[in-house]
C-alpha cells in the first residue's frame, strides 16, 4: 500500500490522536450540546488533520504553509473550546490537563513545519 506524504508527518499522526481524545471526551458532554459544543469541537479537531493532508497536495511551499496555518488555527479553536467547556462544567479540569500537553506538542510541531515551509 502506498503511503501518502501527509501520513508520514508525525504532526498528522499526533493530530489523529487528538481527534480520538476529543471524541472520547465529548461523549460525556450534555446531550443538549450534541449540535453545539460537541459538534464544533469534533469538527475543529478533524480540521487540524484535514488541513495538513490537503496542504501536502499543494505545489508551492507558500500554499503548504497556508494550510499549516489553517491547521494551527483549528488547533487553537479546539483549545479555546476546551477552556470554555471547563468553565461551563462540561469538561473536568483533569481531562483538560491531560489533553493540553498533546495540544501543545501539536502546536509546536505545526510551528516547526510552517517555519520549514517558509524557508526559516
Amino acid at each position: 500500500m502506498y503511503i501518502f506524504a501527509f501520513e508520514k508527518l508525525e504532526v498528522w499522526q499526533r493530530s489523529n490522536e487528538l481527534i480520538k481524545e476529543i471524541y472520547r471526551i465529548t461523549e460525556s458532554f450534555p446531550s443538549e450540546e450534541k449540535f453545539g459544543m460537541v459538534s464544533q469541537l469534533r469538527r475543529a479537531s478533524v480540521s487540524v488533520s484535514n488541513n495538513l493532508a490537503e496542504g501536502t497536495a499543494r505545489k508551492t511551499a507558500k500554499d503548504q504553509a497556508n494550510f499549516t496555518t489553517m491547521s494551527f488555527s483549528s488547533l487553537m479553536e479546539v483549545l479555546n473550546m476546551m477552556i470554555i467547556s471547563v468553565a461551563l462544567g462540561f469538561l473536568k479540569d483533569a481531562e483538560y490537563q491531560k489533553t493540553r500537553p498533546l495540544i501543545e506538542e501539536i502546536a509546536n510541531k505545526l510551528n516547526a513545519l510552517r517555519n520549514s515551509q517558509n524557508g526559516r
